[in-house]
């Protein structure tokens, strides 16, 4: 199914990955890399530090570990490099005890981007049961109403604050509670998950297809009480990262519930993304920047949304569509790969990434998570499945 692409640029894109996870290796300690500094230079933290409330501010904590330990099985797979391997199951050791975290959904990124690839090439259970411990504080999060049920977001379990709220990002750790129905056999992480999207299609998805950024829910009614932003631009615009995240989320909860429904969805998404992206090399961090062709970009955007496109592509069972999405993503990759990649003017993959704009955190960087979602879209067109199962063809539209 894959080809059509340059196979030279992808590879010379993961050369650099696997040149420069081996470089900081020597230098990070037992730190992991979260945003470049505008001197160019990782900017780290532990992989102990978990989400929070200081007063009412809420501080994320570090959710990109998980992606660090993926980059270095990327870099591993693409170079045949065993060392490399041997690093990031090293690096394991400091991401594992998060998998008790109950403090936050991004528990589904940090063990989806590490304990399942680690499972899936080293065949060790003991990878396994980090991912299943993580995915029951994940499905922990479940919150019913009267209207179905969602994921919060952020905060312990019992807290108020966090109950009440969920946001996009949420839609990308959903594929760690699918990966755990799956291997565990226990149906109970399908089903939260599934009405999780099924919440995010009524209260997230606007009419045009754009996507808000977070949602305050009333309960018990489960009603939307207001929607708002906190990375993007205003709480009626597109966030860019936020609608690939939700393209993504609906392309893995197709792949999962074998729902053509969802990955109609997914399409009707990635349409709206690639409309409004038009033949620019990135998107901008937020589509409704008044600021149009100068707005800051974020590649991370882009990447994340070709990850996405090549997954619809497996799941798509008309075959001309397939390929359609397929060269889509391809050219997505390819313009990162001729524009942004960064070679050595800093460190990190992707240059342009952008965190979060409003808060000033890495707004013009190198972000973890767009280096992952680059690197292993990258990986799915040179080594198909070598980091995680293919997904398969779902079954014709009815005509």
């Amino acid at each position: 199914m894959v080809g059509g692409f340059d196979s030279a640029a992808f590879e010379g894109a993961l050369d650099v990955l696997a040149r420069k996870t081996r470089e900081d290796e020597a230098s990070i300690g037992a730190k992991f890399p979260y945003v470049t500094n505008p001197d160019g230079s990782w900017d780290l933290l532990y992989a102990s530090q978990s989400a929070g409330y200081s007063g009412e501010n809420w501080s994320h904590g570090n959710w990109f570990c998980g992606f660090w330990v993926g980059l270095l099985l990327i870099g591993s797979l693409h170079k045949g490099d065993q060392e490399l391997q041997s690093l990031a199951l090293e690096r394991m050791n400091l991401v594992a005890p998060r998998a008790k975290d109950p403090n936050t959904h991004d528990i589904g990124f940090i063990f989806l981007s590490s304990a399942l690839p680690a499972h899936h090439i080293t065949g060790d259970d003991a990878w396994a049961d980090v991912g299943l411990e993580a995915a029951r504080q994940l499905r922990a999060r479940l919150v019913r109403t009267d209207h179905g049920a969602y994921i919060s977001s952020w905060g312990p379990h019992n807290d108020e604050r966090g109950r009440r709220s969920s946001a996009i990002d949420t839609m990308a750790n959903l594929p760690l509670l699918y990966w755990a129905a799956e291997v565990s056999h226990d149906n109970s992480f399908l089903v939260a998950a599934e009405l999780h999207a099924q919440a995010t299609e009524r209260a997230f998805i606007r009419d045009d297809l754009s996507t808000v950024h977070a949602v305050n829910f009333n309960l018990p009614s489960g009603t939307v009480k207001d929607a708002y932003t906190f990375q993007g631009y205003a709480d009626d615009s597109c966030w860019s990262r936020g609608q690939g995240w939700s393209i993504l989320g609906m392309a893995e909860t197709a792949r999962y519930t074998r729902s053509i429904r969802y990955l109609d969805l997914a399409h009707s998404l990635a349409d709206h993304f690639l409309a409004r992206l038009g033949k620019a090399s990135a998107a901008p961090w937020d589509f409704d920047d008044p600021a149009g062709a100068d707005a800051t970009l974020d590649t991370a955007a882009s990447a994340i949304v070709a990850n996405a496109l090549i997954q619809i592509a497996y799941l798509e069972p008309d075959a001309q569509v397939a390929q359609s999405r397929l060269r889509q993503a391809a050219d997505l990759l390819e313009r990162l790969c001729r524009d942004h990649l960064a070679h050595d003017e800093q460190r990190g993959l992707l240059k342009h990434g952008c965190y979060s704009k409003p808060h000033g955190i890495g707004p013009d960087a190198a972000v973890l998570f767009g280096d992952y979602y680059f690197a292993e879209a990258l990986l799915m067109f040179l080594k198909p499945g070598a980091l995680r199962a293919l997904p398969e063809r779902l079954a014709a539209r009815e005509k």
